[in-house]
Parts: C-alpha cells; sequence; structure tokens
C-alpha cells in the first residue's frame, strides 16, 4: 500500500481541479478510533485512515480517499457553502423536528445528499463505488437508496420504497428552495430519527463525517450569526440556536486566537450577542463636525492681475516675469478652516427605561434596547465613547450605571439589563456623566414616569444634543412631545411597531441630527 503522501500528492491536484481549485491546504491524515471517514476543522480536512483501512477490504485506497476528498469539497463548494447556509438549515430542520439532537442529524443528512448529489452532476467521482460498499445502518440505508434513485446508479441498497419515493421528489440542487426542502426531509426522516433516539445511535456520526461548526472561520461565524438575527425576530429562538452550538462556536474562537465583537471579548451572554448583532445590520453614518475660521489667510486659487491689485500677491513663477492686466497671475487668499474645541464624534448617554411596562429584552423583541443598540453602534464605529444609565426606579435601587466605555460587550449587556419595576429617574446621577465637551443624550422611554416634570426641565436647561425615542403612543409621551415642541436640541420620534426602528428612529434621527449641527458631530 502506498503512503498517504504519495496517495495525496497524486490525488489531490486532479480532486482540486475539478472542484476548480478551491483554496484549501493539503488534506492530513489521523489515525483516530472513530470510524466516519473525514473531519474538518478550520478548513482543514483530516482523512481517518481507520476508515480507509477498513474500506481498503472493499475498495482500492486511492478509491476511497478521492471519494472522500470529492465529499468534501462539494461541501466546502456547494452545501453547506458557508456559516450562515448551516445555521438556515439547522433553524429549519429543528422548527420541524423540536429536537436538538434530530435536528442536527437531520441537517447532516440533508447537507450530506445536497454536496454528494452536486458533485455527481458535475464530475466523474468514485462516490457511488464508495457508497455501495460502505456500512450502513437505517438511515444510511435509505440515504443510499434515495442516491440510488435520483443517480440512477445500483448501489445494493433496497427497502424503504415509499419513504425513497418521497425524498426523491424534493429538489436538492434548487438553492431558492433549500427553506421548504430540509423541511419536507426533516419530516419524511422523523420516524427513522425517533428510531435512532430509542436505540442510542442517534448521536453516532453518519460514515462520512458529521458537519459541526468547527469548520468556519471566526468571520464566517460574525457573519452568519449577524444575518442569523436580522431574519428572528424573537430573541428566544435566536438564544436556543446560540446554546445549541455555543461550545462548537467557542472551541473555534479559542482555537483561533479571535474574539467577537471589534477586539472585545467574546459576550457569552445570547441577549447581548442577538442586539449587538441586530444593531450591526443597520448601519448609521456620522458627519463630522463643523469646521470654525482660523483667522489666517492661503494662497487658494490663481486669478488675473489687475491694476491696483497688491503687487505682493503676484506669483513671479506662472507669469513669466511679465507684469501686464489679465497675464499677469496673482494668488487669491482665503481664510483657513480648524476643528473647533473637542472636534470629532461626540461621546453620548444613553438613558434607558428598563421598567415593567417596558419589554424585557429576554422574552421578546425589545425596541428600546434595539434602538439604542443601533444608536450605540454608530458611536463606536466612529471611536466615540458610550455610557449607559439604565433604569426602573431609580431611588430603589433599580439602576445600572456604566460609564463612559468603547467595550461593546459590556454596553450591550448594560442595555439588554430588565429591571422591570417602577419608573422613576434620578437626575444627580445623570448629571454625573456629563462632561466637556458636552455629550449626546439618547433616551428611550414609554414615559410613564414618576417625576415627568423633573425631567423636562432637565431638558430644558440642558446644552446637550437630546434624542428622544418614545415607545407607543400614551398621555405621558403627548404631554412630553408638547412640552419639548419648542426645545431647538431635542428631537422626538415614536416607535410603535418593530418595522419604525429601522424606518423611523433609525432614519429620523438620522435627519434630524443632520439638519441641527448643535454642538458638533452629527449623527
Amino acid at each position: 500500500m502506498k503512503s498517504f503522501d504519495e496517495i495525496i500528492g497524486t490525488i489531490w491536484p486532479r480532486v482540486r481541479k475539478r472542484h476548480f481549485y478551491p483554496e484549501l491546504p493539503v488534506p492530513t491524515y489521523s489515525d483516530s478510533t472513530k470510524r466516519v471517514g473525514l473531519e474538518i476543522k478550520g478548513k482543514q480536512i483530516d482523512i481517518s485512515m481507520t476508515f480507509v483501512q477498513e474500506m481498503s477490504e472493499r475498495l482500492e485506497p486511492e478509491v476511497v480517499i478521492e471519494g472522500l476528498l470529492d465529499h468534501a469539497l462539494s461541501h466546502y463548494r456547494f452545501c453547506p457553502w458557508n456559516f450562515t447556509t448551516h445555521l438556515m438549515l439547522y433553524r429549519e430542520a429543528k422548527q420541524v423536528l423540536k429536537d436538538k439532537g434530530m435536528a442536527r442529524k437531520a441537517t447532516d443528512c440533508f447537507m450530506d445528499v445536497v454536496a454528494d448529489t452536486r458533485c455527481m452532476s458535475e464530475t466523474d467521482t468514485p462516490l457511488p463505488r464508495l457508497y455501495r460498499h460502505m456500512q450502513r445502518g437505517n438511515l444510511d440505508e435509505v440515504v443510499c437508496s434515495l442516491y440510488q434513485q435520483i443517480w440512477r446508479r445500483d448501489l445494493g441498497a433496497g427497502g424503504h420504497e415509499e419513504m425513497t419515493t418521497r425524498l426523491a421528489r424534493i429538489p436538492y440542487l434548487d438553492r431558492r428552495h433549500w427553506h421548504t426542502s430540509i423541511r419536507r426531509f426533516a419530516m419524511v426522516i422523523h420516524p427513522l430519527l425517533e428510531e435512532e433516539e430509542l436505540s442510542g445511535q442517534l448521536q453516532q456520526s453518519n460514515p462520512m463525517g458529521s458537519h459541526n461548526l468547527t469548520q468556519y472561520s471566526v468571520k464566517e461565524m460574525e457573519q452568519g450569526l449577524k444575518q442569523l438575527a436580522a431574519t428572528i425576530n424573537n430573541p428566544s429562538e435566536f438564544k436556543e440556536i446560540f446554546h445549541d452550538f455555543e461550545k462548537e462556536i467557542t472551541e473555534t474562537l479559542q482555537g483561533q486566537g479571535q474574539s467577537m465583537g471589534r477586539g472585545r471579548s467574546f459576550p457569552l451572554d445570547a441577549d447581548t450577542l442577538y442586539y449587538m448583532k441586530r444593531a450591526e445590520n443597520t448601519f448609521l453614518p456620522v458627519r463630522k463636525r463643523p469646521m470654525k475660521k482660523s483667522g489666517s489667510l492661503y494662497p487658494h486659487q490663481h486669478i488675473p492681475w489687475e491694476i491696483g491689485k497688491p503687487f505682493q500677491d503676484i506669483d513671479p513663477w506662472t507669469s513669466f516675469g511679465i507684469i501686464m492686466p489679465g497675464i499677469t497671475q496673482m494668488w487669491q487668499r482665503r481664510e483657513g478652516d480648524v476643528y473647533g474645541r473637542g472636534e470629532g464624534t461626540p461621546d453620548c448617554i444613553v438613558i434607558i427605561d428598563s421598567s415593567g411596562s417596558m419589554a424585557n429584552p429576554s422574552e421578546q423583541l425589545s425596541f428600546a434596547v434595539l434602538g439604542a443598540a443601533c444608536a450605540c453602534d454608530a458611536y463606536l464605529r466612529n471611536d466615540a465613547m458610550v455610557a449607559v444609565y439604565n433604569f426602573s426606579d431609580a431611588s430603589a435601587g433599580d439602576l445600572k450605571i456604566l460609564p463612559y466605555s468603547n467595550n461593546r460587550r459590556e454596553i450591550y449587556g448594560a442595555l439588554c439589563l430588565y429591571f422591570g419595576g417602577g419608573t422613576s429617574l434620578s437626575f444627580e446621577e445623570i448629571e454625573m456623566l456629563q462632561k466637556q465637551p458636552v455629550p449626546d443624550i439618547f433616551l428611550i422611554s414609554d414615559m410613564q414616569i414618576t417625576n415627568p416634570e423633573l425631567l423636562i426641565r432637565y431638558f430644558s436647561d440642558r446644552k446637550n444634543r437630546i434624542t428622544a425615542v418614545l415607545i407607543g403612543k400614551n398621555k405621558y409621551t403627548k404631554a412630553f412631545r408638547h412640552s419639548m415642541a419648542f426645545q431647538p436640541n431635542v428631537g422626538i420620534f415614536n416607535v410603535e411597531k418593530a418595522d419604525d426602528i429601522p424606518g423611523i428612529v433609525i432614519g429620523q434621527v438620522r435627519e434630524y441630527l443632520y439638519s441641527h449641527g448643535l454642538s458638533g458631530e452629527v449623527l
């Protein structure tokens, strides 16, 4: 038998060519006792020599290894292709099967069928020979029967004709229908998954190997979680999916020596991560602080010299020594611009209401937390600092104050904290967060505050640029809006439904701030 290196040296270039040269390192091998063909971690394909040796009793080692590589590269190229697709397929399967183990097994099987069928339709692969001689359980037998029918190759499989016929009607290669296809696939094989669960075989990998999340990079994970958060309006569902894969995600991050969240420590709290990723889907541009005149003049552009104009502004280098009106060039000078004091993006104080009348961000989508998270993301993107004042009944101690920080995990964690009590502000503690240059204030509340007159008086006396986001419409929000109607540095916006977050809160906040350059930076 040739050595592994000799076989790979011959086969790997050929396999890469027919899969259009994917950017993957040369496969390695292990002597794992697991009876699976391969594992992929961090884009590295690792082939089990134990599996190859067992299959070598019926097939040449070169055929076995080539089939395994075709299987792995087809997964990489087509299905699941990326972390986002993997999570989407798992989410659909979980909604049908309601069980983590069954959903993972169904997702693995579906991705195998898609990847192998795609490979069969595009390349000349030894996969049929590999599947024909592979040891199979009940679920593997059904998959091989399916292959036998849609590939029109004899794989030595039999039985389960009704189930195989139903599975063969699914359009596996149509990516547009994968959402519904995996649901149909999961429903059909559900009885077999229940049998495996009762016999204790559900956790066993299929012969070709399972597909865990350690094969993806940190950037793929960040993008996938961001897209997942954007499609889920229930934090509980996001939390459930995240916890199902938390171990693998953490293992990948630690293994690659990186962290989630723009260089900050990885936020293990699912609620914090959900609102962080939701906020990243809405980008708020930041306009730089307007410049002021410096008082100094500098040469701006050339103009023709005329009689009576000062000689010292003549530019001899462009006039070629000729002193003649209309031909001689002189410098036109303008006053220079410089940044004023405290230039750059202003820091922001976020005041968020987490009283009992507000939504619990762990149980349902909180418009308040999402709106505040989007604002915080905009400031942080522009290197500003954010302080958080999370209050319920502040006088009773239901209060969280986070000093100015750029640590996303700390900031979003403070936003997600929920007290669920009364509603009362402590202005002495808010005043402690005031500083120079004057920061912005971002208030989010349903305004059912026990001391609203003090809040109105406080805002009326402030020089801060203030954005007030009012949750719902009631007599309290109407009273606040009426009291602040003529305050030039206060912008007020209402949120009544989820669609108002990007359409009204974010859009109108940007519109207001772009049109009022009151204290510098415009968000």
